[in-house]
C-alpha cells in the first residue's frame, strides 16, 4: 500500500518527511525517522489522546532526540493505521518530545505525535520515495514452509 508523505523544509536545516496516522479515531502527524531505531510518541499528546492507554515506566534511558539521556516509558499501541494500512499491535517508547513540537511551532509546522522509527519501517518493508512524496508499506508474509534438502 502506498501512503502520501508531506516533506517540510526546516529552514536551512534540512527536511523532514511527515506522515498521517490514525489512532484512537483521531488523525495525527508523525515524523518519518529512518535514523530512529524505535517508534516514539510524545507522552503528553498520547495521554491526552487516550486515557485508556497504559503508559509504563521503562528502566532504559533513551538517547538521541537532542539529548544524551531522558526518562522513558513504554506503551502498547493497538489499532494504528498509516493511511488505510493497519499496523499490528506494537510497543512504543513514550518520551517528552515537547522540544520538537516547540521548534516545529516556531517554524510554522504542525504538532507531531512522535517519530515513526525503524521498528515499523523494517517490519513493513518501507520504501520511501522523496521525489513522489510517498511511502510504500508491505505486510510481512508468514514463515515459509520449505523443507531442508539433504
Amino acid at each position: 500500500m502506498t501512503v502520501p508523505l508531506q516533506i517540510i523544509d526546516l529552514h536551512d536545516d534540512g527536511y523532514h518527511p511527515l506522515v498521517e496516522v490514525i489512532l484512537f479515531g483521531k488523525t495525527f502527524i508523525m515524523v518519518l525517522d529512518t535514523g530512529a531505531s524505535k517508534t516514539a510518541f510524545d507522552q503528553a499528546i498520547l495521554a491526552e489522546a487516550s486515557t485508556a492507554t497504559s503508559i509504563t515506566a521503562s528502566d532504559r534511558l533513551s538517547t538521541g532526540l537532542g539529548t544524551n539521556n531522558m526518562e522513558s516509558f513504554t506503551a502498547t499501541i493497538k489499532g494504528m493505521r498509516i493511511g488505510k494500512f493497519k499496523i499490528d499491535a506494537f510497543e512504543v517508547a513514550v518520551l517528552d518530545l515537547s522540544t520538537i513540537n516547540v521548534a516545529y511551532s516556531q517554524m510554522g509546522h504542525p504538532q507531531v505525535l512522535g517519530v515513526l522509527g525503524g521498528d515499523i519501517l523494517m517490519k513493513y518493508k518501507a520504501v520511501i520515495d522523496y521525489g513522489k512524496q510517498v511511502m510504500k508499506l508491505t505486510r510481512p508474509r508468514g514463515k515459509s514452509k520449505t523443507k531442508a534438502i539433504m
